[in-house]
């Protein structure tokens, strides 16, 4: 059984001091893909230290919504050419975020329409982050969509009529640990929506699934959020981990004999 983690921050300070014990644990979970989303020009050289014989990484570039502030103008120039390279797989990770700050809206937008433009040119996927700003991603996703837009919205947490919007406008729901937590409803809506445009992730460090909620998160804790969804679709881990990973490579266009 192979399982693939498509959001997981690895890179970050908080798997410094441990970070050949938590690969260990991925791999001794299954996880053998992960996917790295970047949220500043940082993190593109804090990729490059991580390493596993049993482990394929793979790297994305791009600015997070809350990352747009301190990277004004967003340099597009760049993040085209760094995203036109083989190595990088995705555009992203970008978005909206209204929780921390509404201070910087209509430069998140215009970040998030250049990223769309990005992955539009050079026929990538894009990597959606969205944070109590679900109506004005949308929104600005249908704008952009002309049929060449694919992408996934990572950590769904939408409703059931969202989710299906999304899908409507091309994108996979990435499956995280907030589907886990007992009270979200998260679970129930992702029951309702198709195998087949779903991935799975931890968005690492943040986010750990029930029962390890509260704590650092790890892509180990994925097998806990694949555990749930066999239970919320009614089918065995091994079918999860088929679907989903095979989901993943479709989406990101990679051969599945790579896995």
């Amino acid at each position: 059984m192979i399982l693939t983690d498509t959001h997981c921050h690895l890179y970050l300070k908080q798997f410094d001091d441990d970070l050949d014990e938590v690969l260990q644990r991925a791999v001794d979970a299954d996880i053998r893909q992960i996917f790295l989303p970047a949220i500043d020009w940082k993190s593109i050289s804090q990729m490059e230290k991580l390493n596993h014989p049993e482990i394929t990484f793979y790297k994305m570039a791009g600015i997070h919504p809350c990352s747009v502030e301190d990277n004004l103008p967003v340099d597009f120039e760049k993040l085209q050419e760094l995203c036109s390279r083989d190595e990088f797989v995705a555009v992203g990770e970008t978005g909206l975020d209204y929780h921390w700050s509404t201070d910087f809206v209509n430069e998140q937008k215009e970040s998030l329409r250049g990223h769309c433009r990005i992955a539009k040119e050079l026929e990538k996927p894009i990597v959606l982050h969205n944070r109590e700003s679900t109506g004005d991603l949308l929104d600005i996703i249908e704008s952009e969509q002309d049929g060449s837009l694919t992408g996934v919205w990572h950590c769904f947490t939408g409703t059931e009529d969202e989710g299906k919007r999304a899908l409507d406008m091309g994108l996979y729901l990435g499956v995280g640990g907030v589907s886990t937590f007992k009270n979200a409803g998260v679970g129930e809506v992702v029951a309702k929506m198709p195998m087949d445009k779903l991935i799975l992730e931890t968005d690492a460090p943040y986010l750990s699934p029930t029962p390890k909620r509260g704590k650092r998160n790890e892509p180990a804790f994925m097998r806990l959020t694949a555990e749930k969804l066999a239970e919320l679709k009614e089918i065995s881990m091994e079918e999860v981990a088929e679907v989903t990973t095979q989901n993943a490579f479709d989406l990101f266009g990679l051969n599945s004999k790579k896995r």
